[in-house]
């Protein structure tokens, strides 16, 4: 559905009106397309302090496509490494390199700064390090014009391991993900030929992919150069063929929750997945006082219970192959609660608990990576469907006063798919423009 208040605002009557009443004035967003497939203009390279990279972050910055400088009039990134931060004093350096340029940025700009783990030996360098984790999140809410603004934690060593992510977090790929933490271990990236196609040679399987965002996913997927098996109830094989007939991808109507699910998706991959994203979900909406047994079943076997067991079974047959990714969709609801869905808050909270404890032990095990993409308001045919008040509450309760659409939760599970993310692991990315609700 059309957000009709994000085209008024885009007019000068209605910039005029909504100044003057004090409402949100959104700016609509620049997402990727083939012919704007980076920022446009330079990215400011300012240092906090002392940097503890060295001179490992320079080559790094050069490969995201966009031309680094220490000076700029009008950057459309920024970058501050404040990883040589490990004291409160020290945080002056961060305001100060900052605060001459910040104005600057471009509509749409990115500014991401950098960052080391909280040490669990240095109270002062953890205490100076999470510290950035608020000034990022504060500065996500105050920066305004569709701007975003991100903190990377870089461990020791994993400086060359962080192209990915800059790429993605430097580029239109990321208009609708703000106010995120993300940490990077050491693990050394996977190989990238092509990073028009950074997917070429890979298998990926989305489940719920017949429409809405699992559709978006798939066909990023696909965009990105990936064999794509899209996985949906037989209910919705109509839609489902559709689908992957238009992206060249293979059909699998299948329902995920059956007990032969794990089986039947090997079959469909011969030769092992690359990529298992686990979107498949349902909502049984009410309050807990009037919600029968079988609403809360169904939605906990749906959205949680099935993604346990496929993921196991498919990881123990060593169907998902070494190198691979596994990303699932997890929800702000999870996160933050959401009213009248008990059912639905607590499946999502489990694959946020899911991620954080399978990760570490995938990687060792398996050399997979685990993930999470936690989705706020985005556009689709639920959505449109809500009140209009709650409706457009959703929308501009988040810090670009805007719905996201689905392919922002797409291009967020693509750069977790990508061979060369492999120092991302563990993470839980909320794609809500910087919600308002939650942390």
């Amino acid at each position: 559905m059309a957000d009709r208040y994000l085209h008024l605002t885009g007019t000068a009557p209605g910039r005029f009106l909504t100044r003057r009443l004090g409402l949100p004035q959104p700016v609509r967003l620049r997402r990727w397309t083939v012919g704007t497939p980076t920022l446009e203009g330079p990215l400011l390279h300012l240092t906090a302090g002392r940097s503890a990279l060295g001179s490992t972050l320079a080559p790094v910055l050069a490969a995201t496509g966009l031309k680094v400088t220490e000076h700029a009039e009008r950057p459309a990134g920024i970058v501050v490494d404040a990883t040589g931060i490990t004291t409160a004093a020290g945080l002056g350096d961060v305001h100060a390199a900052l605060h001459p340029v910040v104005r600057s940025l471009s509509t749409g700009g990115r500014v991401v700064a950098l960052g080391t783990p909280p040490s669990p030996d240095d109270h002062h360098q953890a205490a100076a390090q999470q510290a950035l984790e608020g000034f990022v999140r504060s500065l996500g809410k105050e920066i305004g014009r569709g701007a975003t603004v991100q903190l990377l934690r870089i461990a020791p060593g994993a400086a060359a391991s962080a192209e990915s992510t800059l790429r993605f977090l430097l580029s239109p790929r990321s208009a609708y993900v703000s106010g995120q933490v993300i940490e990077l271990t050491a693990a050394a990236p996977g190989p990238v030929d092509d990073w028009v196609v950074p997917l070429a040679g890979r298998t990926a399987l989305v489940t719920g992919a017949a429409r809405g965002i699992g559709a978006s996913v798939a066909c990023v997927l696909a965009r990105d150069g990936a064999r794509v098996i899209c996985l949906d109830v037989p209910q919705a094989e109509e839609e489902l063929s559709r689908t992957a007939d238009r992206l060249g991808a293979t059909a699998l109507p299948l329902d995920i929750t059956a007990p032969d699910a794990a089986a039947r998706i090997a079959g469909a991959a011969p030769e092992g997945l690359d990529v298992l994203v686990h979107n498949a979900g349902i909502t049984r909406d009410r309050r807990l006082a009037n919600m029968p047994a079988e609403r809360w079943a169904s939605v906990v076997e749906v959205n949680l219970d099935s993604v346990l067991r496929t993921t196991d079974a498919l990881l123990d047959a060593g169907t998902v192959n070494r190198g691979g990714r596994i990303v699932a969709t997890a929800s702000i609801a999870g996160i933050a609660g959401n009213n009248g869905q008990t059912n639905y808050a607590a499946s999502k909270a489990g694959i946020i608990g899911l991620v954080r404890s399978l990760a570490p032990r995938a990687a060792a095990e398996h050399d997979v990576t685990v993930n999470a993409v936690a989705p706020g308001f985005i556009e689709t045919k639920m959505t449109a469907a809500v009140p209009l008040l709650i409706r457009e509450a959703g929308r501009r309760m988040n810090s670009l006063s805007q719905g996201g659409l689905p392919i922002d939760v797409a291009e967020t599970t693509a750069w977790f798919a990508q061979p060369a993310s492999s120092a991302v692991n563990g993470q839980v990315v909320r794609v809500c423009g910087q919600s308002l609700l939650g942390a």
